[in-house]
């Protein structure tokens, strides 16, 4: 049996993509509730006047209402448990606990409501992975105080972690300090809440938010260690496994570089706990000026490094800095060279399960500390036949490629704690705003202005998972 007895199946999701609910029981605005839906979103976000200003008359905005998770949690969780899940990766929404992200004492409601869900989960022995911030910092915390690029923000995620640590410490084992930390490099609204016109287009304010969000989960990780030693505290990037265009080495220096910059930067920090070697190159390529670090920082980083690395992989790039006629790609998250040896999903992320093998390996070898893909999937079109059913062969066809993949990599050698396909149950698409981009094993009836019945029903995929699950990843047949 490749896949350890108690490896980790189940799936993930995020508190602002699903729950709803935006404005009941005291929460507060999150930054994605300003973030309008449709395939533009990221390209609004990226503009040079966007401000965080909420414009119903001119945009939908599907993170207001999401799936309405916040109300049919115990119906979802009983249909993740009917798949087998051992694990059900979650983010608790910050401005549900601190509404406007600086008080100084916690919504009882908003960690009542984190222990139902946490307490329904245990009722069907899936043990909680929470992820403390993903995507979702209260929108006073970026508009008042411009992000991540200000240090206060580090006391006032203290506070945060600290309260749902103390909180949850005996029911939830597995921890992750914030969401894909490295996606700042293209687009610093999503994980620093910052956007142009707050400083988000420097790449000064992008380093120094990240060294304020690398003190900060060091201090998520002191905290929870200090409560529970044993408690499991992962930091969580984006990882693309990233392929020269030729044999050039012109080219393979670029993508050396580019590994430096995007898949290794944040995780050699909060993994080693000192900055790497090639720090000073990267700011002098970026133009980045010393940072400014305070007395106990460094200490800090070192003293409490993460436990293990999560990560997303969807999709591999090509670097190519010789032939500026390559044919491209726009679906990738960091654009780059379209590569002639892979499919594209509807959304044009090319499809790579072999690169997923090559990024275990990669991140195995350079930490060695256990990994934890937390999320992986295919957003696509998914049609209801007349009869209800919704045959998904392709999603299915994607996973059991990249599971296959994982079984290789532990065969390699790579510790692997366990996955979490993304968006388990249809949710809002962070990069788009879109339900219509579907990566679930269950379908939800909302349409992308978030109407529709929400009812919930299972495709083809779900009981293939189950079946995955139960054979403990050996039966990967489509039948």
């Amino acid at each position: 049996m490749t896949f350890k007895q108690d490896f980790l199946w189940g799936g993930a999701t995020a508190a602002n993509q699903l729950e709803g609910a935006f404005d009941v029981a005291g929460k507060g605005l999150s930054v994605a509730d300003a973030m309008p839906g449709g395939k533009s979103r990221m390209q609004i976000l990226g503009s040079d006047t966007f401000d965080w200003s909420i414009d119903a008359d001119k945009y939908v905005y599907p993170n207001h209402k999401g799936i309405d998770h916040y109300h049919r949690f115990k119906e979802d969780i009983a249909l993740f448990a009917e798949m087998g899940f051992k694990c059900y990766r979650f983010s608790i929404a910050w401005s549900r606990i601190f509404p406007m992200g600086d008080e100084t004492k916690a919504n009882e409601a908003g960690l009542a409501f984190y222990e139902q869900v946490i307490d329904e989960c245990l009722k069907y022995g899936i043990e909680p992975v929470i992820t403390i911030s993903h995507y979702e910092m209260p929108l006073n915390l970026a508009k008042a105080y411009g992000g991540w690029k200000n240090r206060e923000i580090v006391g006032f995620y203290e506070n945060f972690a600290k309260a749902v640590l103390t909180r949850f410490h005996t029911k939830v084992k597995y921890w992750m300090t914030f969401n894909e930390i490295n996606s700042a490099i293209a687009l610093p609204a999503l994980s620093q809440g910052m956007v142009a016109t707050t400083g988000g287009d420097q790449q000064q304010n992008i380093f120094q938010a990240w060294h304020h969000q690398f003190v900060a989960s060091s201090l998520a990780v002191k905290i929870g260690h200090e409560l529970n030693p044993d408690l499991q505290i992962g930091c969580m990037i984006i990882y693309a496994t990233t392929y020269s265009y030729d044999s050039n080495p012109v080219n393979q220096v670029a993508t050396m570089l580019q590994n430096q910059a995007f898949n290794y930067f944040c995780a050699d920090v909060q993994v080693r706990g000192e900055y790497p070697a090639y720090t000073q190159k990267l700011f002098k390529e970026k133009g980045v000026s010393p940072l400014a670090i305070e007395d106990g920082d460094l200490a800090l980083l070192k003293a409490y490094p993460v436990d293990y690395v999560g990560f997303s992989y969807y999709m591999s790039a090509v670097q190519n800095v010789t032939d500026k006629d390559a044919d491209t790609v726009d679906g990738n998250i960091l654009g780059g060279v379209k590569n002639p040896f892979l499919e594209a999903s509807d959304w044009g992320w090319q499809i790579d399960p072999t690169g997923l093998r090559i990024a275990l390996n990669d991140l195995h070898g350079r930490y060695q500390v256990p990994l934890f893909i937390v999320e992986n999937g295919l957003g696509a079109y998914d049609k209801v036949e007349a009869d209800g059913t919704i045959n998904d062969d392709y999603r299915i066809d994607y996973l059991a490629k990249h599971i296959q993949a994982m079984s290789d990599a532990v065969e390699d050698g790579v510790e692997l704690m366990g996955y979490t396909p993304w968006g388990c149950i249809d949710l809002v698409s962070a990069s788009t705003g879109e339900m219509s981009k579907r990566y679930g094993f269950i379908y939800v009836d909302l349409d992308d202005n978030i109407e529709g019945t929400g009812n919930r029903s299972k495709k083809k995929s779900f009981e293939w998972y189950k079946k995955v699950i139960a054979t403990k990843g050996e039966d990967l047949t489509n039948d």
